[in-house]
């Protein structure tokens, strides 16, 4: 069992040209983020484009657990009526958050300074996850949290009745982690500082100032410094949600590699903390261009165009752009095994941890499919082939992570046989229509229990 239903072994055939426009789903971690925020607020947002996979349904199932109205109008199209900073109900039973990392993660933080209980769980994956990284600093304002050895889900948090702001620097590069303490800082009276060495993904800070906190951003000697006023009202918005970079990877990493193909993907969002993966390609020397550059909602937005790139080749990824792509890997090491010589990554240990340890699980499946992959702690190399001569013909296990199985299933489109994953159900989590957009673009992709 995937943990999504039974498991939904695919294979995805070598294709020819990949053609036109490929429209995905809105950003996910903007969609998290606009649920939450909306149910935080006192009165109605208004949501266009939110992601509605199963990550982000579990986080709007959530929010009205918590008391928040959350209302689907139409595709795309939701309605949250929030309760305010400080007013979330508790819960009546266990929050089922699925897969979700991201959605887990950022609810402990925000109920954390609020003097509830509740008690979280996940799907198997979700469930092998740490919750320590959250935990410990919630801890800081007052919370108690209660779960599996190791810090594992199921888990119950107590929120701090009479929370304190907390300073606090975050020991990683995790946007989870800095968004989580932020989020409880929200109710928590006077200034939360967040500190963080190394730049991520700031959605949070762009969307809390635009709600309406009170939120400053420094950079200084000490890191990257956020100070947050507790205690605010935040005012309902209308968000349009951008398209997920994350999500776009997969059409524009697959029509690099699949020969005559051209492929434009509208409607991205590039800001700087994500856009990690197409500095990267385009450094390897990838034939992907920006169109019609703009800003959406304060997100900087472009079309990008994808070509057939047959001379791509290896690089050293500087370590400092892990923050900005940490999700992506797993896909740019497709585009390594078809580019010539090595592509080196290293800092990137946060893989490990993720629904998956990413590195073993691409390291295998290459390896299964031909590709030579040299891997550690928190580094792999892999050796590519050139374009169109990874032999492919094995089976990846996905491991009941999405963008394991959505990557492998991008190998067989350009290898020399197809590829296969033992599950490709995962893969409804961020990216549901994954399977009709690939198809509709040309991909040959075959489900083994029809």
């Amino acid at each position: 069992m995937s943990g999504h239903g039974p498991a939904i072994p695919m294979t995805s055939r070598p294709c020819g040209p990949l053609k036109g426009e490929a429209h995905v789903p809105g950003d996910k971690s903007i969609s998290h983020r606009s649920l939450i925020l909306g149910a935080l607020s006192v009165g109605e947002t208004r949501i266009e484009g939110l992601l509605e996979g199963d990550d982000v349904l579990a986080t709007a199932e959530a929010m009205r657990a918590f008391g928040a109205e959350v209302e689907h109008l139409g595709p795309g199209e939701w309605r949250v009526n929030g309760v305010g900073v400080g007013g979330f109900a508790e819960p009546e039973d266990v929050i089922d958050c699925g897969n979700a990392g991201t959605g887990v993660r950022l609810i402990m933080g925000c109920m954390a300074t609020t003097g509830i209980t509740a008690t979280f769980t996940g799907d198997a994956s979700l469930r092998s996850r740490p919750m320590g990284r959250v935990t410990d600093p919630i801890a800081l304002f007052g919370a108690a949290s209660y779960g599996r050895d190791g810090g594992r889900l199921p888990m119950s948090v107590v929120g701090a009745a009479d929370p304190v702001p907390v300073r606090y620097t975050v020991p990683m590069p995790s946007a989870q982690v800095k968004s989580a303490v932020l989020l409880a800082g929200l109710n928590a009276p006077g200034q939360t500082v967040v500190i963080e060495q190394e730049a991520t993904r700031d959605h949070t800070e762009r969307m809390l100032a635009g709600f309406g906190a009170e939120i400053t951003v420094e950079d200084t000697d000490e890191g990257r410094v956020i100070t947050l006023t507790g205690q605010p009202e935040l005012k309902p918005q209308d968000i349009v949600v951008p398209r997920d970079p994350s999500s776009a990877a997969f059409p524009v990493c697959a029509a690099l590699i699949v020969p005559g193909s051209d492929v434009l993907v509208p409607n991205i969002g590039l800001n700087p903390t994500r856009a990690g993966l197409f500095d990267t390609l385009r450094d390897m020397g990838a034939n992907l261009t920006y169109e019609n550059l703009r800003e959406e909602g304060g997100e900087p937005v472009a079309d990008l165009r994808a070509r057939y790139s047959p001379d791509m080749h290896g690089i050293e990824v500087p370590p400092a752009r892990a923050a900005s792509m940490i999700d992506e890997y797993p896909i740019l090491s497709v585009v390594a095994a078809n580019a010539t010589g090595q592509t080196v990554m290293r800092g990137v240990k946060e893989l490990r941890v993720k629904e998956s340890d990413r590195i073993e699980a691409m390291a295998s499946g290459l390896r299964a499919n031909g590709v030579n992959v040299e891997d550690g702690d928190d580094w792999w190399i892999v050796t590519g082939m050139g374009a169109g001569k990874v032999p492919g013909g094995g089976t990846a296990v996905s491991h009941l992570d999405h963008r394991i199985a959505m990557s492998f299933l991008c190998l067989g489109m350009a290898a020399q046989n197809p590829v296969s994953v033992d599950d490709g159900g995962p893969i409804a989590t961020s990216f549901p229509i994954f399977e009709p957009l690939m198809t509709g673009l040309g991909a040959q992709l075959v489900r083994a229990n029809r």
